[in-house]
């Protein structure tokens, strides 16, 4: 167990953490959720110590090991992969040496070796003759193969180090892991092994996290960074988050009973309980719930953006022709025999094994690059906006919000003053003086919040979203995500939130070296598709 008694921290006079008392026990996974900016990364800092608090202290039990998922990439460029992991076992990776130092000295003497036959002993109690194997494994399950593992750091691509040090967390099954955005860098496989991974993890488990299909996959509570205080909620993240609006929409409502509104949470709990039963978590979580009070719900006190494209006009029947699209960078196809049409009510979710590939082809068919042959065609009814991966070249002025936006206005709207202007930025969470922030001194996720407010000025009937979750606080994906699922028109996306391609998509088009793969189906009918797997072995060949 690990235990946080009236722990504070501040910098200046902007306060993080006021008085928190929290308990993290055995056979739990927390989903530490939060607003950007709400301390969850520093929160992980200060119970591994790497930060301390101003007042408080963190308690461990004694004798358990704690291990943290590192962000430096570059701490162990001259050590090889396997013995990076093998170093995540501190104590067993100090035997190790201790013992081999007096192995191979040559002035040992007979208590040197009484010493090494002690160490042995712990070595062997603690899994050491195994330990090599058992950090192989884990490697090979991160898609790191054996032809890796006696590779240099420092010579490892920085996607394969992300996955070294997740090996490095996880190695020897450590009493409490602290897990910072573990799913970055990692395909849709491998999310899928740590998934189950930390399912039958049955230890202490603290997860910092953007994706909501991770969290709901794995998480038995969810640990809520609001207000300087962080309160745990049973359940997992759509739990937290339905039942928080449903306590919000019953508040809200004042001439309902409150037998009747204690009724209906009572009946929300009970759907979900049942439903918990088919998750990888379903023990411990269905336990959770099936003991959880009425009481225990609370609204969220969130801020959720107002994310609404509103199309000018209905797509008509000719919207994109794709016919023979190829893009070949650096001497590599990125993708060729590109031909399709995409038709009325379609939401259709892009994938391949190279990410460019589907980045060149959204910026091609937005006029951002062009195709090395083959073509494409729009109908005459459609108003795209964009959402492209990368925005820089937008906020290079220094220019107020408001100055920013007002540049984007299209020519049918003629009545453009500060109210309506305001209105688009407040829709995006900025308000008060807020308008007059420069852009050259925006946050990575303000950036993509001023992106879509200048999508929804453009009363698009298509927008076209290139991993649109980026930067996003867990608020802004689930706005984003709802406003694409009730969006009237056509959308194509591409992103790393499991979640968002499920529950937008019903059409999938995978882009391959050899042709594209396209079926009407949603997302995880298409990971299922064993069909699929074959013919998606054969495109990439």
């Amino acid at each position: 167990m690990i235990s946080v008694k009236n722990v504070s921290l501040a910098y200046g006079k902007r306060v993080l953490f006021d008085e928190v008392n929290i308990n993290f026990t055995k056979g739990n996974c927390y989903g530490v959720i939060g607003a950007n900016g709400a301390g969850k990364s520093t929160f992980l800092k200060i119970l591994s110590g790497e930060i301390e608090p101003n007042k408080g202290s963190v308690e461990i039990t004694p004798g358990e090991r704690l291990a943290i998922l590192k962000q430096n990439q570059f701490q162990f460029d001259n050590d090889t992969v396997l013995n990076t992991v093998l170093m995540g076992h501190e104590k067993l990776w100090k035997i190790q040496h201790q013992k081999d130092a007096i192995y191979s000295n040559p002035d040992a003497t007979e208590d040197d070796y009484m010493k090494a036959g002690e160490l042995e002993a712990e070595f062997g109690e603690m899994g050491g003759y195994e330990s090599e194997s058992n950090a192989g494994s884990l490697l090979s399950s991160l898609g790191i193969g054996a032809d890796m593992h006696y590779t240099l750091m420092g010579d490892m691509p920085s996607n394969m180090k992300v996955r070294v040090l997740l090996a490095q967390a996880l190695f020897g099954n450590p009493d409490i892991l602290l897990l910072d955005e573990p799913t970055n860098g990692l395909d849709i496989e491998t999310i899928g092994w740590l998934e189950n991974f930390l399912a039958e993890y049955e230890n202490v488990v603290l997860v910092v996290s953007h994706d909501r299909h991770f969290l709901d996959a794995i998480c038995t509570h969810v640990a809520d960074v609001d207000r300087h205080k962080i309160k745990t909620f049973s359940g997992n993240y759509s739990f937290w988050y339905e039942s928080s609006q449903l306590m919000a929409r019953q508040l809200a409502d004042k001439n309902k009973k409150t037998e009747d509104k204690r009724q209906a949470l009572l009946d929300f709990i009970a759907r979900f309980s049942a439903n918990a039963s088919k998750s990888k978590q379903a023990t411990s979580r269905k336990k959770a719930l099936d003991k959880l009070n009425v009481e225990e719900i609370e609204p969220s006190n969130r801020r959720y953006p107002g994310i609404i494209f509103q199309p000018l006009r209905e797509v008509g029947n000719q919207i994109l022709n794709v016919e023979g699209l190829k893009k070949e960078v650096d001497g590599k196809v990125l993708f060729d025999k590109l031909n399709f049409s995409i038709n009325k009510g379609e939401k259709i979710a892009f994938l391949s094994q190279n990410p460019s590939a589907i980045t060149y082809f959204f910026d091609i068919i937005n006029e951002k690059a062009t195709a090395d042959s083959g073509k494409y065609e729009w109908g005459t009814t459609i108003t795209k906006a964009y959402l492209p991966i990368e925005n820089s070249e937008f906020f290079e002025e220094g220019l107020t919000l408001m100055e920013w936006l007002r540049q984007y206005v299209p020519p049918h709207i003629t009545d453009v003053d500060e109210p309506f202007l305001r209105g688009f930025l407040g829709k995006m969470l900025f308000a008060g003086d807020e308008i007059m922030k420069k852009t050259n001194v925006l946050s990575g996720g303000e950036k993509v919040r001023c992106m879509v407010s200048r999508m929804m000025l453009q009363n698009p009937n298509v927008i076209v979203l290139d991993q649109p979750t980026n930067h996003l606080d867990l608020e802004s994906i689930q706005a984003f995500n709802e406003s694409c699922q009730n969006f009237p028109g056509i959308v194509l996306l591409t992103s790393h939130d499991h979640t968002f391609m499920e529950t937008v998509a019903n059409r999938i088009i995978e882009l391959t070296p050899n042709g594209i793969i396209d079926r009407l189906m949603t997302f995880d009918e298409y990971l299922a598709d064993e069909r699929v797997k074959t013919l998606r072995t054969e495109m990439y060949k």
